[in-house]
């Protein structure tokens, strides 16, 4: 639309002051709808720069429709009109986004024959009911001084000062009073600049959904650059200081992170359609597309390197300026008094390193540190730019390796371990951090990139709160310390690949292990721990516990007690960094639990090793072509079925046929087999009278048994016999199987001859189940006659391994712990020895 022929109508036709605002705010929100376009077209410092003209375009335009409207046809030269139209801020950088606040001054001086208050009355009138967002201040250029002394927050707007329209002669005034004010206690103005930093940055840690304004490396930090330089210098642009204060290599790095924080912020306003600086999850698909990004991950890892990039920049650099001019000599004498070495110095628990020192080599830096007292330390910027700036050859040398392990033993890295990170060298160290550098973590658990909770877990390391953890890893030797900071270091850097994460990390460790010089027997366990380091909070939090079969299996995983211990302390240290809230009373319970309960249980190896087995088995089956045919349901119920033995035994045909006849049992079904020697398969939920089945079938000699329990109260078995049987007889045997579903029937049981020393109780088999063995010499009825013991004491059977040969049995039956069977031992060997008294 053509404004200045409509605003020439309406002032011709002596039209309204609401007609004019109206044809300015139809005129502004055309234009903002064209925003989108234009930032297709021109993104970063670019788009900011033509947005401010234009609103430096149209606020010229009201000041001049409000000159025409005050005077009309006696209008004087506007610049002789004692009022100056200054931009602000953001505003005044021209750095202002789409939607922040249009800060503006408006400075006049008193001349009699000039009513500027109208003037300046009618011009906020007419921007505020276009729809300008207007932050405005009015001062009398002889009143600035004053204004800015009131509060530390005007005096750094006011320094950020642009003019947009009115007098040259009122802006030279306000130049003046504006130098004045630059050079007015500037130490004090800086320290409180640095100070509301310093508590910004606190606020806005590093994180996956940073705000691009206030977060750590945002913008404020580049402000806070800007408004040090201008202060101390004079200077209006950062880049007149590059040779004198920084090279131009390392302004171009700033400025390619500083332009990708403008485009961010520019299409997070656009998008939200208001004032909105945080990268939240909801925004990053359509910021990622305006952008061009493939991922929103690739785009984050760009932006979260964009901000160390500044903060590491702005550390550097502000302190570089501000160390000649806020000296001071006392604290000098002091650093000089604790010096480390040439231009290195410690004091109050702080590394400090002068700025004019020669770079030094990574090796002379290791060595300091380890040669510290083991300690937190705090580190100057001086020293940090020390850091940045040394050389690391890839690969590191083998002396390198050695330092870092003597570093790696000290109690406390964490510090090192951040200022590494801070110096953006961390990776060069350690090389498996190459590929997690600033990589996000958007899983919805973790709060911070892998390389930042990594530095973390093992600051939590450092400062265990739990006493049994803290005892624990006490008690481990220096190498299995040094061990744990390894593995606690390392073991999420294999995130960010299509592998799974834990079996990358678990190939990067190694070679560092060795390297590092470890022994085999530790390099193995490291291997292990990375390879099962999300396990045990697995198992804790989704699982139960209180499962036999769950805790086998995880010991299966372990190994053994040592690397139990090691995985416990090496969860913990985990957990807790991902955020200073997710370890709590509840998981730490369910954690501690679980540790006491695989303990008792890594005592038992056969059954661990059992566990291994099983877990083998379990894939073989899962990758099955009939498995992968059988319900859902089906599926999880059968790897549910607690006997290690009933996988052992059976194929996976066989497994599966189980399962299937198992689903489709109602009450109870069998089948007799009678081709070679006589075989009896029964599935049943209701009871079965085993002792009177066995009693009335002895003649035959069972060979083997089979007592499974599968799942939904069911139960497998499987007796095989020596002899066989056919024709009438196997009629004979399948009356006598459905009799056997009859509880009130009796048989009268052979005598047995069995002594105490051929049983064997072991109530320690496990939390929840005692195993029983017999070895006795093989008689006729022997199988009844213990099944009927166990019947008359109530004993249920899980699962029972039957052998016999001609002249020997060796029987194996696990039960469950209940009806008080563990404090009545002697009651079992009295009744199962009763007959050969």
């Amino acid at each position: 639309m053509d404004i200045l022929l409509q605003i020439e109508d309406i002032i011709e036709k002596n039209g309204s002051d609401f007609e004019l605002s109206k044809l300015f705010k139809t005129y502004i929100k055309e234009y903002k709808n064209s925003l989108p376009q234009l930032f297709e077209n021109s993104q970063g410092k670019d788009f900011l720069v033509k947005h401010t003209k234009k609103l430096d375009s149209v606020i010229s335009l009201m000041y001049k429709v409000t000159l025409r409207r005050v005077f009309g046809n006696y209008l004087p030269m506007r610049g002789s009109i004692p009022i100056a139209i200054i931009a602000l801020g953001s505003y005044g950088r021209e750095q202002l986004c789409v939607h922040s606040d249009i800060d503006l001054l408006v400075a006049y001086e008193e001349v009699d024959g000039f009513n500027t208050q109208l003037i300046i009355e009618k011009l906020f009138y007419l921007a505020l009911d276009a729809g300008l967002k207007l932050g405005h201040r009015v001062h009398e250029t002889g009143d600035l001084f004053k204004a800015s002394n009131e509060d530390v927050t005007i005096k750094t707007s006011l320094m950020e000062s642009r003019l947009i329209a009115g007098s040259a002669f009122t802006w030279h005034s306000t130049q003046k009073e504006l130098t004045k004010i630059r050079l007015f206690e500037q130490k004090e103005f800086i320290l409180a600049k640095v100070k509301e930093a310093q508590i910004r940055r606190k606020k806005y840690p590093n994180s996956m959904q940073p705000n691009i304004k206030e977060s750590v490396g945002g913008l404020r930090d580049t402000q806070l650059l800007t408004w040090v330089a201008h202060t101390i210098y004079g200077i209006g642009n950062l880049k007149d200081l590059t040779q004198k204060l920084f090279s131009e290599e390392q302004y171009k790095e700033y400025r390619v992170a500083l332009e990708l924080l403008y485009r961010i912020r520019s299409a997070l306003h656009l998008i939200a359609n208001k004032q909105e600086d945080r990268l939240i999850l909801e925004h990053m698909p359509q910021v990622a597309k305006m952008l061009g990004f493939k991922t929103e991950l690739k785009m984050l890892t760009k932006v979260l390197h964009a901000q160390w990039q500044i903060s590491n920049f702005t550390q550097i650099f502000v302190k570089k300026m501000l160390n000649p001019y806020i000296a001071d000599m006392s604290y000098v004498r002091k650093l000089r008094n604790n010096r480390l070495s040439r231009g290195i110095y410690l004091f109050d628990d702080r590394l400090c390193a002068s700025y004019k020192l020669q770079t030094q080599g990574i090796n002379d830096i290791l060595n300091i540190l380890i040669a510290l007292p083991d300690k937190f330390y705090h580190f100057d910027a001086g020293f940090l730019n020390q850091l940045t700036k040394t050389k690391i050859p890839y690969p590191i040398s083998n002396t390198t390796y050695i330092l870092l392990k003597e570093l790696l033993k000290k109690e406390h890295i964490y510090s090192f371990l951040k200022i590494f990170w801070d110096a953006g060298i961390l990776h060069l160290l350690f090389s498996s951090f190459r590929k997690v550098l600033h990589l996000p973590q958007f899983d919805g658990y973790h709060h911070y990139p892998v390389d930042i909770h990594s530095i973390k877990a093992v600051q939590a390391l450092e400062n265990i709160k739990e006493p049994l953890i803290q005892q624990l890893h006490n008690e481990l030797s220096i190498d299995e310390k040094l061990l744990v900071k390894i593995v606690v270091l390392i073991h999420d850097t294999g995130k960010g690949r299509k592998q799974d994460h834990c079996e990358v990390a678990a190939k990067l460790i190694m070679p560092f292990a060795t390297k590092l010089q470890l022994s085999e027997e530790l390099i193995e366990r490291a291997v292990l721990l990375v390879k099962n380091h999300v396990l045990m909070s697995n198992i804790a939090f989704k699982e139960n516990i209180h499962n036999e079969k769950t805790l086998y299996k995880f010991m299966s995983s372990i190994k053994d007690s040592k690397n139990l211990k090691l995985l416990y302390i090496l969860t913990y240290a985990d957990i807790n960094g991902v955020s200073k809230t997710t370890y709590n009373s509840f998981n730490s319970k369910l954690l501690l639990d679980l540790y006491i309960s695989a303990l008792e249980i890594s005592q038992n190896s056969d059954r661990i090793t059992d566990a291994s087995k099983r877990a083998i088995i379990e894939k073989r089956v899962k990758n099955s072509k009939e498995f992968q045919e059988l319900p859902r349901v089906l599926k999880t119920k059968l790897l549910r079925v607690e006997s290690n033995l009933f996988f052992f035994k059976h194929s996976i045909l066989d497994l599966v046929k189980i399962a299937k006849k198992a689903k489709e049992t109602s009450d109870y079904s069998y089948s007799i087999d009678g081709d070679n020697s006589l075989s009896i398969e029964i599935y049943r939920r209701v009871p079965l009278n085993v002792s009177y089945l066995l009693a009335t079938l002895s003649h035959l000699n069972v060979a083997s048994m089979e007592i499974f329990t599968l799942f939904d109260d069911l139960k497998y078995f499987k007796i095989e016999f020596i002899k066989n049987v056919d024709g009438d007889e196997l009629t004979e045997v399948e009356e006598l199987v459905k009799q056997a579903f009859d509880m009130s029937r009796i048989v009268q049981l052979k005598e047995i001859s069995l002594s105490k020393k051929e049983i064997k109780i072991d109530t320690q088999h496990s939390l929840t189940h005692a195993e029983i063995s017999i070895n006795t010499k093989n008689q006729i009825g022997l199988l009844a006659y213990i099944m009927d013991m166990f019947e008359k004491l109530e004993i249920n059977i899980v699962t029972a391994k039957i052998h016999s040969t001609k002249r020997k049995v060796r029987d194996s039956f696990l039960i469950e712990k209940q009806n008080n069977i563990c404090h009545n031992i002697d009651k079992i060997y009295e009744l199962l020895t009763q007959e050969s008294k």
